[in-house]
C-alpha cells in the first residue's frame, strides 16, 4: 500500500519500485483514508507517522516518504517543511516563488542545498525498514524545465549535466535522484528483509 496521497510521489513510487521489479504488488493508497498530519521533526518521523497510519487503516504493509529541501544559505531551510514551505496550502508554484525570493542575491557559490528522502516499509505488526536518499546540488536563480514538481525546477544536482530536474526524462531523474536512490535503498533492504 502507498501511504501517499501525492499522485506525484506516487507515481514517481511506482516508476522507481517497478524499475526494480518491486512495484507489482503496490496499491493506491484508497480514497477513505483521512490525511496524515506530518507532525514530526524530522523527516523520518513524519514518513513513520504515514506509514503507522496507513497500516492501521489497512491491515497491510505500507511505503511511506518524505522529503525535505536544505538550502545551505537558508541554515537547512525548509527542510521538514519543505511542502509548506509557503504556507499549509501553498503550491509547488508557491513554494519556488518563495525560495527564490528568499535566495534573491545569493551568489551561485552559495546556493548549495541536498534534497533528502527517508523512506519507510511497515508491516501491520510493527516491524519497519528504513532507507535514506540524498543528492547534493544547488538551487538555479529561476525555473527551467518543464517535467517533474515540486522544487525540480530550481534544482540541479551536482552529478548531473547542468539541467534541473524539470529538465530530465523521468528515468534520468530517477537514476540521480534522493527518492529514486532511497528507494532502490529500501527494496535491497526488503529484499532481505
Amino acid at each position: 500500500m502507498l501511504a501517499t496521497a501525492n499522485p506525484d510521489k506516487a507515481r514517481e513510487i511506482r516508476d522507481v519500485l517497478g524499475a526494480v521489479g518491486l512495484a507489482s504488488g503496490l496499491v493506491p493508497r484508497p480514497d477513505d483514508v483521512p490525511d496524515v498530519d506530518e507532525t514530526g521533526e524530522t523527516l523520518e518521523e513524519n514518513a513513520r507517522l504515514k506509514a503507522v497510519a496507513l497500516c492501521e487503516a489497512t491491515g497491510l504493509l505500507a511505503i511511506a516518504d518524505d522529503t525535505g529541501l536544505e538550502v545551505d544559505a537558508l541554515a537547512g531551510a525548509p527542510g521538514v517543511r519543505s511542502a509548506r514551505y509557503a504556507g499549509d496550502d501553498a503550491t509547488y508554484a508557491d513554494n519556488v516563488a518563495k525560495l527564490l525570493r528568499e535566495l534573491d542575491g545569493v551568489p551561485d557559490a552559495r546556493r548549495g542545498a541536498r534534497f533528502v528522502t527517508v523512506a519507510i516499509a511497515r508491516w501491520p505488526d510493527g516491524r519497519e525498514v528504513v532507507a535514506r536518499g540524498e543528492v547534493r546540488g544547488s538551487i538555479a536563480t529561476r525555473p527551467r524545465g518543464r517535467e517533474g514538481f515540486g522544487y525540480d525546477p530550481v534544482f540541479v544536482a551536482d552529478d548531473g549535466d547542468g539541467r534541473t530536474f524539470a529538465q530530465m526524462t523521468a528515468a534520468e531523474k530517477h537514476a540521480l535522484s534522493h527518492r529514486g536512490r532511497a528507494l532502490r535503498a529500501l527494496a535491497d533492504a526488503l529484499r532481505d528483509a
